[in-house]
């Protein structure tokens, strides 16, 4: 009776692991095939080789090969830096139609206040290049090479809170959990480069508020994917990547035997139970041996030639910067990083608007030109594709006090402008109208899962097929929505 006990025991768990690993660790094998193939590292072998595009989606051949998400986190103004409203200048301090507001929803910032007066931008606009894009004289440097790039003016968003709406803008969802839109790339995409994260996310704050709005890890995480997808977060200090050095007396050699013995006994449990969160874990203690090497030289810029340095402004130096991560977000492209993201904060001008705009565009406004530039030069901007845009806009009427030379501006979803350019992507172009009070979507709106399935689109990806299947069904960044903006592409 022990006997048949105890084959009836192995029978089960022999039956369950075959169930465990037919049915999981396909995932675990497609997350380390991103990142092993073809590269020769022992701790791989007998894990898996070959394909490079884990989610195995069919694709089609990509106007851009690689992404760069310019996130500028707390709600760019865009009636002072994109959409321009001369009208405006003779309804100061006038009171917002109701016929124009139409009783939308506004934050708990503003409800109360007794008036909504008008407060037109105090800054002038001008027409540049060939197309004749209208920008701030906030954005010299954006305004210089306005050609190469098409403005959407009419983005519009269902979130009027921070953390919702950069939730939404990140993984096509207001409630977090989701995959970030860099491991849904990293994902579909796979790597090109075995010693570099195939997604890299970077903060910044420059001149913005130090008590502004937090930003959360989460916002470049994987969700349900494979945690293989999520993003790596460079950090702001001289070493991107803690624990790049090895611990005193511990070499090279040293470590590298201690991963493959590490590495051998995760296989036999992998074998065992299929989890593919083991296959997941050789993949990142692979991924991070690999990058003790490949991350000090793609830090160190002294290889960079002077002017190329000057093309992102004084601080490009000073690591951590919005300058110095446009850079570092060039280098990673060049590598074969996939989907890069820099998060530059301080945004959020509810008051003191003129003066803290200012100084948030001399973060940003040259190193991104620069970094436009620079790709252009390299012959690297056919085949990027680079976003620029926050989470929501703000509002034609003023919050708090009002004056000819100091306002401030709440919350709003109902309109707001962000540029593209690069890869496929249409160049001197501005889409989209707003109304006259810079409130209401006149003609042609973009919605979030329009702006992903372009983005997903332009990188070669049909955004219905890219699906995983979580708690019984098929998740894609777009859930059941999105439409590819093809008046956007070139």
């Amino acid at each position: 009776m022990r006997k048949l006990m105890h084959s009836m025991n192995d029978l089960i768990n022999l039956s369950r692991r075959r169930f465990l690993t037919r049915g999981t660790s396909g995932v675990g094998v497609a997350a380390l095939a991103s990142l092993f193939a073809d590269s020769g590292c022992s701790a791989a072998d007998g894990v898996v080789r070959g394909a490079l595009n884990p989610s195995g989606v069919a694709r089609f051949v990509p106007a851009a090969k690689r992404g760069i998400y310019l996130f500028q986190s707390g709600g760019p103004s865009q009636m002072d830096l994109f959409d321009y409203k001369p009208a405006m200048q003779s309804r100061f301090n006038q009171e917002l139609p109701e016929r124009v507001r139409k009783g939308q929803r506004i934050t708990t910032m503003t409800s109360r206040q007794k008036r909504f007066p008008i407060a037109p931008s105090m800054f002038r606009f001008q027409q540049h290049g060939e197309s004749g894009a209208w920008l701030s004289e906030l954005l010299p440097h954006t305004a210089a090479v306005s050609d190469q790039i098409c403005f959407v003016k009419t983005m519009v968003t269902q979130a009027i809170n921070h953390d919702p709406a950069v939730t939404y803008f990140q993984t096509g969802s207001q409630i977090a959990g989701r995959p970030s839109i860099g491991a849904w790339a990293s994902y579909g995409l796979g790597t090109e480069n075995s010693d570099l994260p195939a997604f890299v996310a970077m903060t910044s704050r420059g001149s913005g508020l130090k008590n502004g709005q937090p930003l959360y890890d989460r916002l470049w995480g994987s969700g349900f994917l494979p945690t293989t997808h999520q993003g790596v977060k460079f950090r702001s200090a001289d070493d991107p990547v803690l624990y790049l050095n090895n611990p005193p007396g511990v070499s090279r050699d040293v470590k590298r035997a201690v991963l493959d013995d590490v590495a051998a006994l995760n296989r036999k449990r992998l074998e065992s139970v299929g989890d593919p969160e083991i296959a997941t874990r050789i993949a990142q203690y692979e991924l991070a041996f690999r990058m003790q090497a490949s991350i000090p030289e793609l830090a160190d810029f002294s290889d960079e030639p002077q002017h190329v340095l000057e093309q992102y402004g004084p601080d490009v130096k000073k690591p951590g910067t919005y300058a110095s991560n446009c850079l570092l977000a060039r280098r990673l492209c060049e590598r074969g990083v996939r989907f890069v993201q820099l998060f530059h904060m301080g945004w959020d001008q509810h008051g003191n608007l003129p003066k803290a705009i200012r100084g948030q565009c001399r973060d940003t406004d040259q190193a991104s030109a620069g970094l436009l530039r620079d790709l252009r030069q390299r012959g690297l901007l056919e085949d990027t594709l680079i976003v620029w845009g926050g989470e929501f806009g703000r509002t034609t009427y003023c919050q708090g006090g009002l004056s000819p030379t100091n306002y401030g501006r709440d919350h709003h979803p109902r309109c707001f402008s962000i540029w593209m350019a690069g890869g496929g992507v249409r160049q001197g172009m501005s889409w989209g109208k707003t109304d006259d009070y810079c409130y209401n979507v006149d003609a042609d709106p973009v919605s979030v899962h329009d702006l992903h399935a372009t983005i997903l689109h332009l990188l070669g990806i049909d955004h219905r097929q890219l699906t995983f299947r979580f708690q019984g069904r098929d998740h894609r960044l777009t859930d059941v929505h999105g439409e590819v903006m093809h008046q956007l592409l070139a």
